[in-house]
């Protein structure tokens, strides 16, 4: 009797917990999948609307995919065809144009045609993270010395960043280019004007800032830190609206797209989870679970980039080298 009123316990406690967590059980088979990288991927990036994906993968360089016809556009090889070891992707907002980085250089390449349009060496420093405005009209470099490079391919203009006293691990552009977002491990994420490099809004956390991330229509600014701080940002007054609301100690995003209605928050993390986020509130909507390797031991997966592809789905890519499909349950 003792056993049974302990299991009873143990039981409320872990239905309390989830209850407060406001997640149920992650889904775990997708709609549709695709293999786009054999052996596994390095990065990967979706495209606004979902319908491309650019993959860096381990044994066959960088593809891009047109996803639901399941169709290879283009391979590019970002320095010969040797040891492919680009780790950042990035696809413009207007789809016109992908930037992509290993630790020494980055390259940018026409959508339209899949062409390049130039490659770029880094020698002060190693390249943490990379993003790019519409029409590459500009292109922005994190680096592991804290500088990040705000750089324009067709006039040369360069314009180096300051803020940040240590490295730099995340980055992202407004569309049209005019501003920056950068984290780094100085516990600081700044929004800053790429005209002049001028700080608008500073976001402090209590731990080192992992992920950045911008709404494309300008409203919202996401930032999450190490611990506990995913913090949802009101981009015009610099006020915070929410902060992701979960119990675990530590949650570490790899990536994070704002829904087009500015509803939702949709994130990826290093251990196989999409999570579904109500902007206003900061609770938890849906989660998913992506697919390891088959090989993989233990069956892990880091999710790379993730997606919304029209309202009622969503496309994640992962270190599995699988492009999965998600339905969105109507609530």
């Amino acid at each position: 009797m003792k056993y049974a009123c302990l299991f009873h316990r143990l039981l409320l406690l872990t239905l309390t917990l989830v209850m407060m967590s406001g997640c149920s059980i992650p889904q775990t088979t997708p709609e549709q999948q695709w293999e786009h990288a054999e052996k596994g991927a390095y990065a990967a990036d979706i495209s606004v609307d979902g319908q491309y994906a650019v993959v860096s993968g381990a044994n066959n360089g960088i593809n891009v995919w047109h996803v639901k016809d399941n169709k290879p556009m283009y391979h590019w090889s970002h320095q010969g065809e040797g040891a492919n070891l680009v780790a950042s992707v990035h696809i413009s907002a207007d789809d016109k144009v992908v930037v992509t980085s290993d630790r020494d250089a980055f390259a940018l390449w026409d959508m339209t045609n899949g062409e390049p349009i130039g490659f770029w060496r880094i020698d002060e420093s190693s390249i943490r993270a990379i993003a790019v405005a519409n029409g590459g009209k500009g292109v922005l470099v994190g680096r592991s010395n804290g500088q990040v490079m705000y750089f324009e391919h067709a006039t040369g203009r360069r314009l180096e960043f300051f803020g940040h006293q240590e490295k730099v691990n995340s980055v992202d552009i407004s569309p049209n280019g005019k501003y920056a977002l950068t984290g780094g491990n100085d516990y600081v994420a700044y929004l800053w004007d790429t005209d002049n490099g001028q700080i608008v809004h500073t976001f402090t956390h209590p731990s080192r800032v992992t992920l950045v991330a911008l709404d494309d229509k300008g409203r919202y600014a996401f930032t999450a830190d190490s611990q506990q701080k995913s913090q949802i940002w009101d981009l015009q007054t610099g006020a915070p609206v929410s902060n992701l609301q979960y119990i675990a100690r530590q949650k570490i995003f790899t990536d994070a797209v704002f829904s087009d209605d500015g509803k939702y928050l949709l994130t990826g993390s290093p251990s196989r989870r999409i999570y579904l986020w109500d902007v206003k509130t900061g609770e938890p909507r849906a989660e998913w679970k992506v697919a390891p390797r088959e090989d993989a031991s233990p069956p892990s997966a880091v999710v790379y980039a993730v997606g919304f592809v029209g309202n009622n789905e969503i496309l994640s890519e992962s270190s599995s080298g699988l492009a999965e499909l998600w339905k969105i349950d109507d609530e």
